[in-house]
């Protein structure tokens, strides 16, 4: 029941497949499924991650990788505010030449109705104020943009990320 769990049954389930349909099927860390598409134990994996993700760039390294489309019929039938259409631009991976199509999922940082509205607003102050850092951190933090970070939420705001993002200009 993790989320790239989670977001298999969904994906798979837009695209009219089951896990009855697979020949086998693991739960497994993504490391240890790339671990085992190297060693030729695996045939495929389906993997939630950011782009640029370390286990795929290595297996891409090391032997010919195919990346499988998510059409874009398939991404309606899930479209909500969790999940988006989305591509794996070209050259991310290497032997990647080509745009891939797939789904997207927001990702978002959540907090619970008791954090004070002070700490929310600083916590979503620090990070905005901090984005080069968190780029440097991890390269999916090059994607967050103060513009977007409003848009696609399946959750209320915190009234103190509220506050931040009206301060920012972001919310009227």
């Amino acid at each position: 029941k993790s989320g790239t769990e989670l977001n298999a049954r969904a994906i798979f389930k837009a695209a009219g497949l089951d896990y009855k349909d697979m020949g086998r099927v693991e739960f497994l860390p993504y490391a240890e499924s790339v671990e085992l598409i190297k060693n030729r134990q695996l045939d495929a994996t389906l993997q939630s991650s950011g782009l640029g993700m370390a286990a795929i760039r290595d297996l891409a390294s090391t032997m010919p990788v195919t990346f499988v489309e998510i059409p874009a019929e398939v991404v309606e039938k899930i479209a909500s505010d969790a999940y988006l259409a989305g591509v794996i631009p070209a050259g991310t991976y290497d032997g990647q030449d080509a745009d891939v199509p797939t789904v997207a999922i927001t990702n978002i940082l959540v907090t619970h109705e008791k954090v004070s509205d002070e700490v929310a607003y600083q916590m979503t102050k620090l990070m905005f104020d901090n984005l080069s850092a968190l780029g440097n951190a991890h390269s999916a933090a090059k994607d967050i943009k103060l513009e977007n970070a409003t848009q696609n939420l399946p959750i209320p705001l915190h009234p103190g990320a509220e506050r931040f993002y009206k301060e920012a200009g972001v919310l009227k």
